[in-house]
């Protein structure tokens, strides 16, 4: 899936050490895809990922433009057993 990167988000991803590679892993492989409970553009892609201990990896995106647009992500660590 071809997607931008908010400036918001390419911050976050820097601070959080989260790989580009992981993003385009969550869109294409997503275990779990949900609706945003506030936002009705806006879609979260969770991902277990391997290389950082298999944590929960949740993308935030807009999926009301094309291409869609990564507004932020981040480890949820409430999220447990994907």
């Amino acid at each position: 899936m071809e997607f931008n990167i908010s400036e918001h988000a390419r911050k976050r991803l820097q601070q959080r050490g989260i790989d580009v590679a992981w993003i385009t892993r969550a869109l294409s492989e997503s275990a779990i895809t949900e609706n945003d409970e506030n936002d009705p553009t806006l879609a979260h892609a969770l991902i277990s990922i391997p290389e950082r201990g298999f944590r929960v990896l949740r993308v935030i995106y807009n999926e009301a433009i094309e291409p869609v647009t990564i507004v932020t992500a981040f480890f949820d660590d409430k999220v447990k057993n994907l």
